[in-house]
């Protein structure tokens, strides 16, 4: 049978879908890429916030009508959405032939088999050895841990993935050394929260280790880390992404915000002082590195001078990259039980603040690089022909921006090259390839 997939939210879940592709394949299914040819579609869900949940709701409804204008007979929806809500699913969504919740992933295939009413009941299992790698033969993500023990009041991460737990150092190791002898060139080492690695496991942060350990591995160019909580940035893993020629010079930190009452109230680690001494710290010691964050408004409680704290923390700070969330009530959360909720437009307008903020600070960093020359990875073409389209190491797939490549040379995808930057597009790059 062909099994088609759609896989929606962050990329810890992706990581996931790859592991379920990879068993329908090792049980002689045929994946593609076509819903409409697809006779089992596999809809893997977020449900972390709003937005999200009607997403995932949307794209399952849209998926069940190709049971009547395509090929579609089993309709297989796991994921985060169906850990939170799956007796609820399951009424409201009849279309749906089998949900299967995260908790259910260890008889994954055990559940697949009653489904579809296979003989041979295989033992096989959701195995990270057996992925098969959806983004592209460049680049791919190196998850190293599940769940979230970190418990901030407005996240539902650990009630739907449970408390943080490591992956054993030896099994991620070889995991990516498998990816790497399939010609992995870009490695995206990824966890809820990464900085937190190994202290459930081996009682200490082994993140600054298994990054050294990783730079060993032939075959790798570019290797990076995702969510790094600022408490667990040690002097010791700066160093290790200084002194490591792989190691893209780029830490994505998730503050959420800067007002000391607000992260008491998010159940936060870090306050302002040390945030800020952090940033300057890593200012100071990389120069050239690339701070990115992620920042919560609309937060229950935040006052307009709570606000105004977050605001000129943004302004000082110059974050080359951010994002913005206005805060989301999640079923279940201590948040959502907290007094004082901040009104819709009062939540867009500090976002809409927050973002127009960025977006000058966003243009004159990205002014400050034009002349300067850069290694850039192709991984396409405008559909026009005209330009090549690259990231740097200043670049995260699919969050960051681009850098357009104008050459007449035939360039390989998958390649690095060298580019000078001539101009720039909002928040993307324009380059000329240099000899």
């Amino acid at each position: 049978m062909k099994v088609g997939f759609v896989s929606l939210g962050c990329s810890k879940n992706l990581v996931d879908t790859e592991m379920c592709i990879g068993i329908f394949r090792k049980e002689n299914f045929e994946i593609v890429n076509s819903k409409e040819e697809a006779e089992i579609i596999v809809v893997n869900t977020c449900g972390f916030i709003e937005p999200a949940k009607e997403e995932a709701i949307n794209t399952i409804l849209e998926m069940a009508k190709f049971k009547e204008i395509g090929n579609c007979k089993y309709l297989i929806v796991i994921g985060c959405l169906v850990e939170r809500y799956k007796k609820e699913l399951e009424k409201a969504l009849p279309e749906v032939d089998l949900f299967l919740s995260i908790d259910e992933y260890k008889d994954f295939w055990g559940k697949v088999s009653n489904l579809l009413k296979l003989s041979n009941k295989s033992k096989n299992t959701l195995d990270y050895m057996d992925r098969v790698i959806s983004t592209g033969n460049t680049t791919a993500y190196l998850k190293i841990a599940e769940g979230c023990s970190n418990r901030c009041t407005y996240c539902a991460i650990p009630y739907i993935r449970g408390p943080y737990i490591s992956r054993k150092f030896e099994d991620i190791l070889k995991e990516a050394k498998m990816l790497a002898s399939k010609g992995i060139k870009e490695l995206i080492v990824i966890a809820q929260d990464t900085t937190k690695y190994g202290i459930d496991l081996y009682g200490k942060e082994r993140l600054a280790e298994l990054l050294k350990e990783l730079c060993k591995i032939d075959g790798f160019k570019w290797i990076r880390f995702l969510y790094a909580y600022p408490e667990s940035i040690t002097d010791e893993l700066i160093q290790v992404v200084k002194e490591n020629e792989k190691i893209c010079k780029y830490f994505d930190i998730p503050l959420q915000h800067f007002s000391d009452s607000v992260l008491k109230r998010m159940n936060r680690k870090s306050d302002s002082k040390s945030i800020e001494n952090l940033i300057n710290k890593l200012r100071k010691e990389i120069p050239e590195v690339i701070l990115r964050t992620t920042l919560m408004v609309g937060f229950p409680g935040e006052t307009e001078e709570d606000f105004f704290e977050l605001y000129e923390f943004v302004n000082r700070a110059k974050f080359e990259r951010l994002g913005v969330f206005k805060y989301s009530k999640e079923d279940g959360t201590p948040a959502s039980r907290l007094k004082n909720q901040i009104h819709p437009k009062t939540k867009q307008a500090r976002y809409k603040r927050i973002m127009e903020l960025e977006k000058q600070i966003s243009k004159i960093k990205l002014e400050e690089k034009i002349g300067n020359i850069y290694e850039v990875l192709i991984e396409g073409k405008t559909e026009d022909g005209e330009y090549y389209i690259g990231r740097s190491y200043m670049d995260i797939p699919d969050e960051d921006g681009v850098v357009f490549i104008r050459t007449k040379e035939k360039l390989e995808m998958g390649n690095w090259i060298n580019c000078k930057i001539t101009d720039v597009v909002e928040y993307d790059l324009l380059a000329e390839k240099i000899n």
